[in-house]
């Protein structure tokens, strides 16, 4: 059966998104990562805002400034040497790299896991050096009462993983960077297996290699050894440039479901897949999605800041019932509905 898209896709867009401050425009709500708290569906959003524009002549860079507490704008004329706006995400100039937007991450709450209050405050916002270029694409774990959030944290110094945690969602305390740049896609495992926090990494080599899954293994959250090779891309298939993590794993009958993107190359578009884990190690795959779980197709999905995108940082089960949301297009959020069962009935 195909994924039940919910009708009222996008369910959450930037015109229903309160800037942070007056000068920023929403232009991106996506990338959610998903829990329960008491009888509410609660969503992290990354929120993408960028300075307003006065010409088109220009481009401009946000960027906090962890020294003064405040956001800098770098400025370029868009018919500069050296400068390349190519890519809608990025400004190169003169070889290095700053992000179009600054990313932060917002609750939301629902009791029908569709329509969602979007609070008007931050709860994470960039703070330190290393999150100067933003907060971005969140994952949420709940372990004995607290909720552990990683994220990935973007600075000159390349994109690291910073971990958090919370109880109620109001008041948040910060741990530091838990994975060095450059790793993302950072899932840890809803309980201990063999008396340790694993989580799943991307870490993204340069020059040989290609970026693959990893696990990781660690006694108090903050210090990961024990690392692993799990999967990596599949030529001549739907996952054949690269693969990272999605949502958080979760137990099924014969192991662990990790829900995760994968990138072709021809065309270039992300889509979701599933890795079936070994229970008591779940650095070994048993089976893997033969074709996407949920790949691009709709418009809002196609065309968008950045067309050809599902990627998700959150789901929620219930019974045969697996509701992903997902960032679509980059741009805004999405939620789908997909049988468990035909989930492991398409894994190999």
């Amino acid at each position: 059966m195909p994924p039940h898209r919910a009708p009222q896709n996008p369910i959450l867009t930037p015109d229903m998104i309160r800037p942070s401050r007056p000068d920023l425009e929403v232009v991106g709500v996506f990338n959610p990562a998903a829990t329960r708290q008491g009888d509410d569906i609660v969503l992290l959003l990354r929120v993408a805002e960028a300075p307003h524009k006065t010409s088109e002549s220009e481009v401009i860079a946000p960027v906090f400034n962890a020294s003064t507490k405040q956001l800098d704008f770098r400025h370029w004329d868009v018919g500069a040497a050296g400068l390349d706006v190519s890519d809608p995400r990025v400004i190169v100039f003169e070889g290095k790299s700053w992000l179009t937007s600054i990313s932060h991450l917002r609750v939301a709450r629902s009791r029908d896991g569709i329509h969602f209050d979007v609070e008007s405050a931050p709860a994470l916002s960039p703070d330190t050096e290393l999150e100067s270029f933003g907060t971005e694409d969140p994952r949420i774990t709940l372990i004995d009462g607290t909720y552990w959030i990683n994220y990935t944290a973007v600075s000159p110094l390349g994109i690291a993983t910073a971990l958090a945690s919370t109880r109620d969602f109001r008041t948040f305390e910060r741990h530091g960077i838990i994975f060095p740049p450059n790793n993302r896609d950072v899932t840890i495992f809803p309980e201990r297996i063999g008396r340790k926090f694993v989580a799943l990494h991307r870490p993204m080599p340069e020059g040989i290699g290609e970026p693959a899954m990893w696990s990781a293994t660690s006694s108090d959250m903050m210090a990961w050894g024990d690392h692993k090779f799990v999967a990596t891309g599949r030529s001549d298939s739907w996952d054949d440039a690269k693969i990272g993590g999605g949502a958080v794993p979760f137990r099924v009958k014969d192991g662990w479901l990790a829900v995760y993107h994968g990138v072709s190359k021809s065309p270039m578009q992300y889509s979701l897949g599933a890795l079936l884990l070994d229970a008591g190690d779940p650095s070994v795959v048993v089976a893997r999605s033969r074709e996407p779980i949920l790949a691009p197709e709709m418009p809002y999905e196609r065309e968008g800041f950045f067309g050809g995108v599902v990627f998700t940082c959150g789901l929620i089960t219930d019974g045969d019932v697996v509701r992903i949301y997902y960032g679509a297009a980059d741009g805004v959020t999405a939620v789908a509905d997909l049988s468990l069962a035909e989930i492991l009935g398409g894994l190999e």
